[in-house]
């Protein structure tokens, strides 16, 4: 499959080495206005094309898909530009800055007759993988709660310096990821309520950020995250998870070991990520995660059917973000809205 990857920030090396490591890929081109990033981007991954405008990469390069990288404001454009050139699509999350631009963007791509699948990579990690897949076998029974932490005092800022600038920051950057596992495990929500903080004063969003969430299958789950909590050693970027039910408890710890506890006593599974031969530390687990998102989607468009994290999937996941914004703003109880 020919691809194309559009945007040569900070977390799209990441994309572009996945690729290169997938033999039934290759990326023909590249695309970014800043020549610099491009031409880095052509140059260290030996890429034959590179564009300034995604519409001049379309109309002179055949793709079967594209991996929108970009940042959030230009999803919608490039989004529609792609389908109408009737090419698969893989976007960066979020790939719409609310629910209803989310719709519309679904929308048009199914008028068009082009997938859309969005790049969420955190369910895809080994451990996390591993999680959901014991609780889908019923390992513990059916859950009745669960909580999935993302607390880590990493220096984010330092490779994405605009984190620092943006007025909502870890619910929709970090958190998205955090909520789609929540979804993953136990289903679409009911009902979410959500408090947050900002303990740093130097950035202009929160840093911090508390949801409880009541899914459909009665389960209840927290999804709490900060990058203001300073661990020895820090766990970036791990995500350490809770799952109570009936016959059992399961916790994901940062020793990467899952551990399923019952009235016969404890069980320990390792579940250390090994990561691509390209992954550096403390990078590694992200890093392996995204090329196992790469070969589900692969795999799915060769079958002809959805990514697990496809658009409409992925649009409750986004408006569970906007919900817990509209939750925190008010200090209320919100209803999210889904896709039907």
């Amino acid at each position: 499959m020919k691809g194309a990857l559009i945007g040569c920030g900070f977390f799209a090396e990441n994309q572009m080495r996945a690729w290169q490591s997938l033999a039934e890929v290759d990326i023909v081109a590249v695309c970014d206005p800043d020549p610099v990033r491009r031409e880095h981007f052509q140059t260290v991954f030996g890429v034959a094309h590179a564009f300034a405008e995604a519409k001049t990469l379309l109309e002179q390069c055949r793709l079967d898909f594209v991996d929108i990288a970009a940042p959030t404001p230009a999803h919608a454009a490039l989004v529609r530009l792609a389908a109408d050139h009737g090419v698969a699509i893989i976007c960066q999350k979020p790939f719409a800055g609310s629910p209803d631009r989310a719709k519309a963007l679904i929308q048009y791509c199914e008028q068009k007759g082009v997938s859309l699948s969005i790049h969420e990579n955190f369910r895809w990690q080994y451990a996390v993988r591993e999680v959901i897949r014991r609780v889908h076998d019923n390992e513990i029974g059916t859950p009745f709660f669960g909580r999935i932490s993302y607390r880590n005092g990493f220096d984010v800022y330092q490779n994405q310096p605009y984190l620092a600038r943006v007025e909502r920051f870890i619910i929709e950057d970090l958190g998205i990821h955090v909520l789609d596992i929540a979804r993953a495990l136990f289903g679409d929500v009911s009902r979410l309520s959500c408090e947050t903080n900002r303990v740093n004063p130097d950035i202009a969003g929160e840093d911090v950020a508390t949801i409880m969430l009541r899914h459909d299958g009665g389960a209840t789950s927290i999804v709490d995250c900060s990058y203001a909590t300073h661990l020895t050693p820090d766990p970036f970027p791990q995500t350490l998870i809770e799952v109570d039910g009936p016959h059992g408890s399961l916790r994901l710890t940062a020793d990467e070991r899952i551990y399923i506890h019952t009235r016969d006593g404890c069980q320990c599974h390792e579940v250390t990520s090994h990561g691509p031969d390209w992954s550096t530390p403390p990078w590694t687990i992200i890093q392996e995660s995204v090329v196992a998102f790469q070969t589900h989607w692969l795999e799915c468009h060769r079958a002809g059917i959805e990514a697990d994290t496809s658009g409409r999937d992925n649009y409750n996941t986004l408006a569970l973000v906007d919900a817990a914004y509209e939750a925190a703003a008010h200090h209320t109880v919100m209803t999210p809205r889904r896709w039907s």
